[in-house]
């Protein structure tokens, strides 16, 4: 009888043959191939890391587990459309980035965004800042046109929320918007970037940065100013502001995000109103400054003198169409008075011709009809 004899598993048997032929190798060979199998491990380390790092604001979008929203890349976003590239290639030296957010109908061709690119372009200084601006698109429609027209476009979604249509001012839509903003701006600040945030009804007629003040941590537009920059009893508004990345900005997105839960149903805006006095905010240290609508106006406070206006807002107005309108014309009035010869843009008060169709009355309205819910409009 033969004797029995007890077969190995097909793995040990592999590595028996690798480990009789290294043997029969000269060391150095050996070695080397221990070597490069060393570094191909290394590399294959490394890559999944840098994918994951690419993508770790997607972990960390909300500051708390409650949340009800998260953001994720649409499917149409290639790898040179995440954010952290998106933001890289669109910093300026010191790490700051213009942001902006767009839903379908803000995008559409011939809407808000058309205006908001052209002021960019027909401003004084401010044609190079385009290369700077980020569009965070809030769904697919608005994404791809941002594609058409813009080098530097972002994908944000939120989940389980439609944005296409109109945000009407103080609906629950609206407000989820707004605070879903909130968030989102404080991931940016997290991952070490400066931001000027603007509105998209947001017309930059003038290179904003020399009016910014160097010392302020955050420093937002106001609809009322009352002629100091410290003065916390001044309105602001949170469709314009520029935010330094440092803990204490940090720490305050995070306290003003949270203060939701605290006052609910409430405007970011209006929380922000009630915060600034708040002793958490002054325990943070945030150097806060509000900016004169002298240089950063608006409808609700317009700015007089177009030798000194940087950015003019379509704020108290409601409705996609009456910004639509106003915005024309402010941008129209605008171009004749660069057209102007020298002498005449120093000696001349032109007025801006708007608000027309905007008020403060507009926005006592708290809902809308049916028929207008095609349109997209914010405050």
């Amino acid at each position: 009888m033969r004797p029995h004899r007890r077969r190995l598993p097909a793995m040990t048997r592999r590595t028996s043959t690798i480990d009789s032929s290294a043997s029969d190798m000269p060391e150095s060979v050996v070695l080397i191939r221990r070597f490069l199998f060393f570094v191909a491990v290394c590399l294959s380390c490394l890559l999944l890391y840098n994918d994951s790092n690419a993508l770790r604001f997607l972990h960390r979008f909300s500051s708390s587990p409650s949340a009800s929203f998260s953001a994720y890349l649409s499917p149409l976003v290639s790898e040179e459309h995440r954010l952290e590239k998106v933001l890289k290639n669109a910093t300026m030296e010191d790490g700051t980035v213009i942001l902006t957010t767009l839903n379908e109908a803000w995008a559409a061709p011939g809407s808000i965004l058309d205006l908001f690119l052209e002021s960019f372009r027909i401003g004084v200084g401010t044609r190079r800042l385009l290369s700077h601006l980020v569009i965070i698109a809030l769904d697919q429609k608005a994404f791809e046109r941002c594609l058409e027209v813009h080098n530097h476009c972002f994908a944000l979604v939120i989940q389980d929320f439609d944005f296409r249509q109109e945000a009407y001012f103080m609906t629950p839509h609206y407000l989820k918007m707004m605070w879903a903003r909130i968030d989102f701006l404080r991931t940016v600040l997290e991952m070490g970037y400066n931001f000027v945030f603007t509105d998209a009804d947001i017309m930059w007629f003038r290179d904003p940065f020399p009016q910014f003040y160097e010392d302020a941590d955050f420093q937002i537009a106001c609809d009322n100013f009352l002629g100091n920059s410290d003065d916390l009893q001044n309105r602001p508004n949170g469709g314009f502001n520029y935010v330094k990345s440092n803990s204490r900005s940090i720490a305050f997105y995070k306290f003003w995000y949270s203060s939701r839960e605290t006052y609910p149903g409430f405007h970011d805006q209006d929380v922000l109103n009630i915060i600034k006095f708040d002793p958490t905010t002054f325990s943070i240290g945030l150097k806060i400054k509000f900016l004169d609508t002298a240089y950063f106006g608006g409808f609700c406070e317009p700015s007089k003198d177009l030798n000194q206006v940087c950015t003019m807002h379509a704020n108290c107005c409601y409705g996609l169409d009456s910004k639509l309108h106003d915005l024309r014309i402010m941008v129209r009035n605008w171009k004749r008075f660069v057209s102007l010869p020298p002498n005449l843009k120093r000696d001349l008060m032109l007025p801006w011709g708007v608000p027309q169709n905007c008020s403060l009355d507009s926005l006592r309205r708290s809902d809308a009809p049916e028929s207008d819910a095609q349109h997209g409009s914010q405050e």
